[in-house]
Order: C-alpha cells, then sequence, then structure tokens
C-alpha cells in the first residue's frame, strides 16, 4: 500500500499549483492501519508511517475522527515523518472504524497530497452476554407433564457477531431446593424445562441460576440471572370422610331443614382447589335434597330442597361421595437416562390415563321421613259454574270434594267459604255443596269479565288444623235489568237566533244484546221548543229552538235499550245569553259547580229574609211588658230614657207587617260580605245598586211588580229578582273584575250629631221587646231604621 501513496504522489507532484484549483484529485485510501480495543499502552504508541517520496519537504496533517472529531485525543501524526501514533484507547463496541483525512502541503503552504484514511478497531472479548432481566417468575402447577417449557429467556452478547467473542451457551447453575425427583434442564435457545415429577411437598418455590457463557478465545465470559418457579399445589391426597353429625330426620312437607353434615380431612394445601371438596348424592331419586360445600370447614352440608311425603315413603337410603374441584394426581419416577426425558408413572392429571387412580371416598346413610298432618286436598283445584244473574237465593252453584291423606284424619273435616267478596255464597260443611246466598248481579264491582271468583277452604280437625285451598270461578250471565240513563243530568245551552244543540251520551251497564244502541224520545210539551238527532245511538244531539227563553228548563228524555227496557230521564238544561255573557259557553263544562253557587245565593237570601222577619216580629208593641231593672250589681245605674212620648217623625208598628221589604242597598251589602257570591255582587253593582244611589236623595226608587216601597223590595220582587240576576251569571269568578265598595264616609265623622245613638246595656235576662218603647227619644232613629214605615 505503501508503494500506492508513493505513485500517487509522483502524480501529483507534476501537476502545477493552477490545475489544482480546477482539476478535482483522485483521493487514496490506505487501510492497513489497525487499532486494537481496550490496548493497555503504555502511551503513546506507534501505529505506521505514512511515506509520501518528494524531492522536496513535505508537511503532513490529519484530521477527522480520533483527532478533531469523537472520540477526539485518539491520534496524532508527525508533521516531518508522518508518523501515526495512539495515545489512548478506544472501545470496539462504540466504534467499529476511524475515519481521517490526510494532507501533505509543500513549503509554500500549497497542497502536494491529500488522501483518505481508514484505521480498524480490533474486538477483544471484554462483554460478557447478558440477560435482559436479572429476574423472572413463572407458576405452574404440580402436576404439569415433564418436557413442558416452563420459561424461555434470551440473552445478548455485545462482542464483534459471529466470532467466538459472542458466541455464547445457556447452562443451569444452582437450584434451590434441589428436588429429588425432578431436574431442571436449559435448551440452546433459552428454554427451561424439567425431567421427572415436581412435588409441592419439597418446596412449593424452586430457586434457578440461569448461567448465559460465551466462547472467547482468550478469555471466556458469563453472566447470570434467577428464575423462581412457583409450584401450584396438586391434588395428590384424596379427602377422606371422617364422620357425620345431625338427626338424619325429616318432617314430611318441611324444606331448608339440615339433617346431616359430612365431616373430611385432606392433606393437600388448605383452601385451594386441591383441598375445596365437592360432594355427590346418589339415590336423590326425587330431587329433594342438596349437598353443599362449608367453605371454612369443607364439611358437607345436606339440605331439603323439596317436600318429602311419608305416604309414599317412610325413610331415604343416599350414598354420598367426596372428591376434590381439581383432579387428583399422582407422579413417581421409575429410571432417570442420561439423556432425554426420564421413566415416570402418572395417574390422573392432565398427563395421567382417564380414570386412573384411586376411587373417592364415600359413606351410606339413611334419612327417616316422620308423619306430619297433612292438609285436605281438593279433587279439583279450580271449579267452574255458570249462573245467570238475579237467581232466587238457595239456587245450586257446584258440589266441591277434598279427601285427606292422613288415614288417621280421613273425613275428618269441613268446608268454609274462604273468600267470598260479595257474600254471595253459602256452602255446606259436610256435603261441599254450594248455593247462592244473595242474587247474583254481573254489574257487580266485584265480576271481572263476567266472573266471579271464590275461594274455597276444607279445613281439618288436626293438630294444628290443616287448610286445603280451592278457586271458584263462577260465571255470570248477563240479564236485561238496568235501563239506559245519560252521562249528565244538566247541561248549558246558548240562546240565540239560530237552533243550538248539545250533546248528550247515554249509557247501559248491560251486555249485548241488552244494551245500545239506544232509541231516544223527547216528552212533554217539546213541540217546536226542542228536539233530539239522530233518534237511534248511543250519542245524541239536544237541539233547541229559537223560541226557548232563558232559565232553566225541564227536558224529559226517554231512552230505550234493543230490548225495549227504557227510562224517563229529567235533564236540566240552563239556557244563557252568550253573547252577553261570552263566559256562558265556557261553563259548559263546569254548569253544575255553577248551578251549586247560584243555588246557594238563593238559600243565603232566603235565611237572611227569614232572620229580618224574625227581628221585625220582636220588635212589634204589645201593651203587656216588664220594665228593665236599672240597679244593676256592679254599681252603675241604667238612665230612664222613655220620658219622652212617641215623636211625629217615626212611627212604631203596632202589628208585624203583613209583608216584609229589604232595602236595596241592604241586601247588595250582604252581597258584598259574602265572596263566594261575587258574580252577584258585580250583577247589583253594575245595575240596581247604582240606580239606587241616583234615586236615593229624592226617594222616588220604585221596583216593577210592586208598589211604590221607597227604596224597599218585596219578598216577591227580590225573589224575582234573584232568579234572573242568577240566570244571567255566567261566568266564574275568575272571569269578572274585583268589585270596590263605594265610599259613603269615614268612620269616626261626625255629619248629623243629634243622630248618635248611646249605647244600650240588656242584662241577660228574658227580653221583651215591649221594653224598647220607653228607651228615649235618641232609639227612635234606631228604630226608624231597623222598621220600615207604615
Amino acid at each position: 500500500m505503501v508503494w500506492l501513496a508513493l505513485l500517487c504522489c509522483a502524480l501529483l507532484g507534476v501537476t502545477s499549483s493552477s490545475e489544482l484549483m480546477i482539476r478535482r484529485r483522485r483521493s487514496w485510501i490506505i487501510d492497513s492501519f489497525t487499532l486494537e480495543e481496550g490496548h493497555p499502552g503504555p502511551f503513546p504508541y506507534e501505529l505506521g508511517k505514512i511515506k509520501v517520496e518528494r524531492s522536496y519537504q513535505i508537511t503532513f496533517e490529519i484530521f477527522g475522527m480520533g483527532v478533531d472529531e469523537h472520540p477526539e485525543g485518539v491520534l496524532t501524526i508527525d508533521s516531518t515523518t508522518g508518523i501515526l501514533s495512539a495515545h489512548k484507547s478506544v472501545d470496539y463496541e462504540e466504534l467499529k472504524t476511524l475515519k481521517l483525512k490526510l494532507l501533505a502541503s509543500k513549503d509554500d503552504k500549497t497542497l502536494d497530497t491529500k488522501l483518505g484514511i481508514e484505521i480498524s478497531i480490533l474486538d477483544i472479548n471484554d462483554n460478557p452476554p447478558r440477560f435482559p432481566n436479572d429476574l423472572y417468575e413463572v407458576t405452574v402447577e404440580e402436576a404439569v407433564a415433564q418436557g413442558t417449557n416452563l420459561l424461555s429467556v434470551l440473552a445478548y452478547d455485545r462482542d464483534r457477531p459471529e466470532t467466538p467473542n459472542s458466541t455464547f451457551h445457556y447452562e443451569i447453575g444452582t437450584v434451590s431446593p434441589k428436588p429429588p425427583n425432578a431436574e431442571f434442564v436449559m435448551g440452546l435457545s433459552g428454554q427451561l424445562s424439567f425431567r421427572g415429577c415436581l412435588d409441592y411437598e419439597v418446596g412449593d418455590v424452586y430457586k434457578v441460576l440461569l448461567v448465559a457463557k460465551d466462547h472467547g478465545e482468550v478469555v471466556s465470559l458469563s453472566s447470570t440471572t434467577t428464575a423462581l418457579i412457583h409450584i401450584q399445589d396438586g391434588n395428590n391426597h384424596l379427602p377422606v370422610i371422617t364422620g357425620k353429625t345431625g338427626t338424619m330426620t325429616v318432617k314430611e312437607g318441611e324444606t331448608g331443614v339440615v339433617p346431616l353434615r359430612l365431616h373430611v380431612a385432606d392433606r393437600d394445601l388448605e383452601h385451594t382447589p386441591a383441598w375445596n371438596a365437592k360432594y355427590t348424592i346418589e339415590g336423590d331419586t326425587g330431587g329433594n335434597f342438596k349437598v353443599e360445600t362449608d367453605p371454612i370447614t369443607n364439611d358437607g352440608i345436606l339440605t331439603v330442597l323439596k317436600p318429602l311425603d311419608f305416604e309414599e315413603v317412610t325413610e331415604r337410603e343416599l350414598l354420598f361421595s367426596v372428591e376434590n374441584e381439581m383432579p387428583y394426581y399422582s407422579c413417581k419416577v421409575k429410571a432417570r437416562p442420561t439423556s432425554g426425558l426420564w421413566e415416570v408413572d402418572t395417574s390422573g392429571g392432565p398427563a395421567g390415563p382417564v380414570g386412573a387412580g384411586p376411587k373417592p371416598d364415600s359413606l351410606r346413610v339413611t334419612i327417616q321421613v316422620e308423619d306430619i298432618n297433612d292438609p285436605p286436598m281438593f279433587t279439583v283445584l279450580v271449579h267452574e259454574a255458570g249462573l245467570v244473574e238475579n237467581v232466587a237465593i238457595g239456587t245450586y252453584v257446584q258440589t266441591v270434594t277434598a279427601v285427606d291423606p292422613d288415614s288417621s284424619h280421613a273425613r275428618d273435616f269441613v268446608y268454609k267459604i274462604g273468600k267470598d267478596p260479595g257474600d254471595w255464597l253459602n256452602v255446606d260443611p259436610h256435603t261441599g255443596v254450594i248455593t247462592t246466598a244473595k242474587r247474583p248481579d254481573r254489574e257487580s264491582p266485584h265480576v271481572v269479565d263476567n266472573i266471579y271468583t271464590a275461594i274455597l277452604h276444607a279445613v281439618d280437625s288436626g293438630e294444628p288444623p290443616m287448610t286445603g285451598t280451592a278457586t271458584l270461578l263462577l260465571h255470570v250471565f248477563d240479564q236485561n235489568d238496568n235501563a239506559p240513563t245519560l252521562s249528565v243530568n244538566n247541561v248549558v245551552v246558548c240562546i240565540g237566533d239560530v237552533p243550538t244543540s248539545t250533546n248528550l251520551t247515554a249509557l247501559d251497564p248491560d251486555d249485548v244484546p241488552f244494551g245500545g244502541p239506544f232509541t231516544f224520545e223527547l216528552l212533554g210539551e217539546v213541540e217546536g221548543k226542542w228536539s233530539v238527532d239522530p233518534l237511534h245511538g248511543y250519542k245524541v244531539n239536544l237541539v233547541k229552538e229559537t223560541i226557548v227563553h232563558s232559565g232553566i228548563h225541564m227536558v224529559e228524555l226517554k231512552i230505550s235499550d234493543l230490548q225495549g227496557a227504557f227510562a224517563v230521564n229529567n235533564l236540566s238544561v240552563t239556557v244563557c245569553d252568550c253573547t252577553a255573557t261570552p263566559s256562558c259557553r265556557e261553563r259548559r263544562a263546569s254548569s253544575s259547580t255553577v248551578g251549586f253557587g247560584a243555588t246557594g245565593i238563593l238559600f243565603f237570601a232566603l235565611l237572611v229574609l227569614m232572620i229580618t222577619l224574625m227581628l221585625s216580629f220582636l220588635m212589634t208593641c204589645k201593651k203587656d211588658f216588664t220594665f228593665l231593672k236599672t240597679d244593676l250589681p256592679n254599681g252603675e245605674s241604667l238612665l230612664s230614657s222613655n220620658v219622652e212620648i212617641p215623636g211625629t217623625d217615626c212611627k212604631i208598628p203596632t202589628k208585624p207587617p203583613t209583608k216584609f221589604y229589604l232595602p236595596v242597598h241592604d241586601f247588595v251589602e250582604i252581597m258584598q260580605r259574602t265572596s263566594s257570591f261575587k258574580a252577584v255582587q258585580e250583577s247589583f253593582h253594575q245595575q240596581d245598586y247604582w240606580e239606587y244611589n241616583q234615586r236615593r236623595s229624592t226617594h222616588m226608587y220604585q221596583y216593577q211588580e210592586g208598589s211604590a216601597k221607597s227604596g224597599f223590595l218585596s219578598d216577591g220582587g227580590l225573589l224575582e229578582l234573584l232568579q234572573q240576576r242568577m240566570q244571567r251569571v255566567q261566568a266564574t269568578e275568575d272571569d269578572l273584575h274585583d268589585y270596590y265598595p263605594h265610599l259613603y264616609a269615614d268612620e269616626g265623622d261626625d255629619a248629623d250629631p243629634h243622630n248618635d245613638q248611646e249605647k244600650i246595656d240588656i242584662l241577660e235576662a228574658v227580653f221583651d221587646h215591649r221594653q224598647l218603647d220607653d228607651l228615649g227619644p235618641r232609639f227612635k232613629g234606631l228604630a226608624s231604621v231597623c222598621t220600615p214605615a207604615q
């Protein structure tokens, strides 16, 4: 290679400096230099010399890796001689080659030669094979078959590939505890397995040291990792029944009781699938029992699932067997060849033959059945019968029969009615004959889908008494025993220039063919006033002609069913002016409510009339009377005020008036105090009350159909006025404006001091109205207010 460099220098030497700037020079690579990694020194030491033959002096320089690039400071070159020197060691695993540039210059600093240099790093065995993890863990069953791959590991070596330094193999180091019947082995690719039989009783965890060792020529390096092999206990000990406790007796009809507990022992690890017991029963042909495992004690608990019958069998013989949740397994080593798997003998488990191994432990137990008083049993649990409604009391319905399974109590029982919601039935306690106690009614609320349901009992005389139950479904057939009726008995109809109508619906609780469609017919003098359309169906329109005036009208409507049975329905029709009272039509839905309110107003007005008449009667003058006592118990006295003779400003009647007249303004005041009669208040306030105040000053108020009463209404006029106002009230309270009373005077005003009334104290004694005749002149004003003039 040196001669190639000399040839290159000779060729470059004949090139002028001007050509160096124009033409690219060829570069030669000198790769004969090597550098051993990890060289121990001493430093520096010579790697080699670069020779360029020239007739003139040349200066050498190098640049690149190991000089001014990473790793810096490794190499230097003598500028005059061209000797390369190494100053420190390098790592092959970090850099495989160092690449540099060599420049040779003349004395005038012009470039003479440019070369590329590669220095190869020689690998040494300085890296052992490494495992990725320092610890590996795996859990396997005790019954796992030999040769099974337990764990796989993979080591690596950073030394130069495909050299002895990077080639390695796996070994087993130490094993703790050392199994007497098993041996762990490592495969070429790092698979950990075993041969022989694992034994949980020897150790539940095996600690295995794994070794990876290389094949270095000068020195062999290795590293280790640890594998923890956790062994799950296998079922290599079967449970054994050690005893039993319990009464071993069951009363017939009982469920949920525990007559027996089985006790077992197992040498496997407690509360593992290899220890948990599993019980089976043979001989339980009726499925009357179940056996469960106590999770704490491992006992077998026998429970009665279905009731036993003493009359069928007096005892039950059961065979109990016990085994574990995990299948039984055993393994024994027979031979240990030097290569391959060992010869072993297994029974049960995943590697053993099916059905091999010892038989489960078992125990035979006899369960005694005790006799108890059984309830009577009906031969038919659901009876069905049919009756036409309204049949006579005592009509035969059905006969029920029961038997008593206990021979000692045979026929020693009575029949009773258990549930009879309408008290329709009687039952003979000895024969079971059922008859009617009432007339059946298909429309009764106790009949659902034409069926009346009753419960029957048969009660024996045992200790305690037992009861058998049966059901009676009584089909009730319909009769035409109900006449059609209207769904409502009052409606509201608007008055108008054209006939108006309202819709009515007829109902009949009877079934087909005793119901609708119905026939409708108006009775009475309805010609030109009322009519119905259509005449047949379930709904009908009541048509009001224009001549019908406002007010409350009674209309008789005859409704007949398909069989001719009929009823006359009295329908109250309120006719009102919907234009004068816009809410009249809306009040159809609440007409009944408004009717009650109007009726209440009328009754209240009549009550006021009666009270006022009574007061007037009491104030009537009579000849005989008893004077008031002027001496009071507390020392006070009552001054006599009857010293004056009757004046001319007020005449007190000596007889009760033949007719009572109530001032309109007093009636309005009464109405104002009753908040529930706001509609009447509004009506009086807007018309009569306003009119009265306009005429009050001249005493000219007159009322039609009565004589001049100076602002008073007769009792007949009052009733007529009430009736008219009630017919015109067609709105709910929420539709009217609030009424604000007229202000006449504030309390305390002294407009007329001569009309002041003195306080009159009357003792709690028998009061005679004649005592008022001599109370004095100031009482005359009060008398004139309370009593109308003659």
